[in-house]
C-alpha cells in the first residue's frame, strides 16, 4: 500500500469511457474511514496501461476483461509476468462464469459487469488490506 498517509493510487483501464466512470462512482475516494482517500488514474489504452505500469506507483489495476482491442485479461498476464512486484489486479468480467479466465490472468480478483458498487468495493478493500503482494 502507499505510503501512510498518501492517497492510494489505482490504476482504472476500459476503452469505455462509460466503464471507467462506473468504477470511479462506484467506490468514491474513499473506500473505508480507516483506509486513505483514492485518486484514480484512467487509462483508455492498452499500451499506456503499460507504460504507466513500468513507472510504478500504484495500489490496485483495474482492468476491463470486456475492453477492445486488448482486452484485461490478456494485460493482466502480461503485467504479471513482466513486473516482479506487480500490485494486485481485479478483473471487470463478462459475467460471473468467466472468472475462471481471471484466474487464468494472474488477476487476484475478478467482478462481472454490470458494475455492483458493493462487490466491486468488498473486493477492492481486500485487495488494498491483502498482505500479499
Amino acid at each position: 500500500m502507499s505510503r501512510p498517509g498518501s492517497p492510494l493510487r489505482i490504476l482504472n483501464y476500459s476503452s469505455n469511457t462509460h466503464t471507467r466512470e462506473q468504477v470511479r462512482l462506484a467506490l468514491g475516494t474513499r473506500l473505508r474511514p480507516d483506509l486513505p482517500e483514492v485518486t484514480y488514474t484512467d487509462v483508455a489504452t492498452a499500451p499506456m496501461v503499460i507504460t504507466l505500469m513500468d513507472v510504478g506507483g500504484f495500489d490496485l489495476v483495474i482492468l476491463d476483461g470486456e475492453a477492445a482491442p486488448f482486452g484485461g485479461m490478456g494485460i493482466a498476464k502480461q503485467l504479471k509476468d513482466e513486473i516482479d512486484d506487480c500490485p494486485p489486479i481485479l478483473v471487470l468480467t463478462g459475467r460471473a462464469d468467466d472468472a475462471w479466465l481471471a484466474n487464468w490472468s494472474r488477476a487476484e480478483a475478478a467482478v462481472p459487469h454490470p458494475i455492483d458498487p458493493i462487490r466491486l468495493g468488498e473486493a477492492v478493500v481486500r485487495l488494498l488490506r491483502s498482505p500479499i503482494r
